[in-house]
C-alpha cells in the first residue's frame, strides 16, 4: 500500500539547448517552493560531466525494457531508436514521501504525457530559445556535437517547438534572470491556488 501523496508536479520541457536545465537548477535554490528534482531514467551513455543517481539513473536499454514490462514507469519515451527516457514511479513516491513537490526536467513528449496524466495537479512549462539560429549557436558552444548530430538536434527542436501550445506556459529564454523570475512567480501562483493532493491511482496499477 502506497501512502497518500502530498504535493504537486512542476514540469519543464524544451528543445535541447534551450536552457531548461539551467532554469531548473536555479529553481532548486528556492526552498520556499518545496521543489525536489525528479531524476529520470535513461538508457543512453553517461557523459563525462554527469553523475549516476544525480543527473539520471543510467541503465541499459535491456534493463529499461524490463522495467517497462514490469510497469515501473509513470511515463517513458523512446526518444531516438534504442534510446529511452522515463519517469520511475518509485522516484515520485520518494519525493512525495518527503513532503516536496516534484520538479521535472523532461523531453517534450514526456512533459505532455505527465500533464495529461496529472491534469490540474501539474504545471507544465515549455522553454523556448529566441530562435533556431540562437539555439544552433548554443549547441555548438557545448562542443559535444558534430555536424550530423547538430542537424539532427535542430531538426528535432523545430519539430518539438510545434508542441509548445500544449503546455500551460511558454517562457522565451532570451534572458536567464528574467526567465527564472518568470518561472518562480508563476510557480508560486500555481501552488497558492491549487491546494490538495494529486490522484495517485496510477501508482497502484
Amino acid at each position: 500500500m502506497i501512502p497518500e501523496a502530498k504535493g504537486k508536479l512542476i514540469i519543464f520541457s524544451a528543445p535541447s539547448g534551450a536552457g531548461k536545465t539551467t532554469i531548473v537548477k536555479r529553481l532548486l535554490e528556492h526552498p520556499d517552493l518545496c521543489l525536489e528534482f525528479s531524476i529520470s531514467a535513461a538508457s543512453r551513455p553517461k557523459r563525462a560531466n554527469e553523475t549516476n543517481g544525480k543527473d539520471y539513473y543510467f541503465i541499459t536499454a535491456e534493463e529499461f525494457r524490463k522495467k517497462i514490462a514490469n510497469n515501473e514507469f509513470v511515463e517513458w519515451q523512446e526518444v531516438y531508436p534504442g534510446s529511452y527516457y522515463g519517469t520511475l514511479k518509485s522516484e515520485m513516491k520518494r519525493i512525495w514521501d518527503k513532503g516536496n513537490n516534484v520538479l521535472f526536467d523532461v523531453d517534450v513528449q514526456g512533459g505532455l504525457n505527465l500533464k495529461k496524466i496529472f491534469g490540474n495537479n501539474a504545471q507544465a512549462f515549455f522553454i523556448t530559445p529566441p530562435s533556431l539560429e540562437i539555439l544552433a549557436q548554443r549547441l555548438k558552444k557545448r562542443g559535444t556535437e558534430d555536424e550530423a548530430s547538430l542537424k539532427k538536434r535542430l531538426d528535432k527542436a523545430e519539430y518539438e517547438m510545434t508542441f509548445a501550445k500544449g503546455f500551460d506556459q511558454i517562457i522565451v529564454n532570451d534572458n536567464l534572470e528574467r526567465a527564472v523570475e518568470e518561472a518562480i512567480q508563476s510557480i508560486k501562483s500555481f501552488l497558492a491556488r491549487n491546494a490538495g493532493n494529486p490522484d495517485q491511482t496510477f501508482l497502484k496499477k
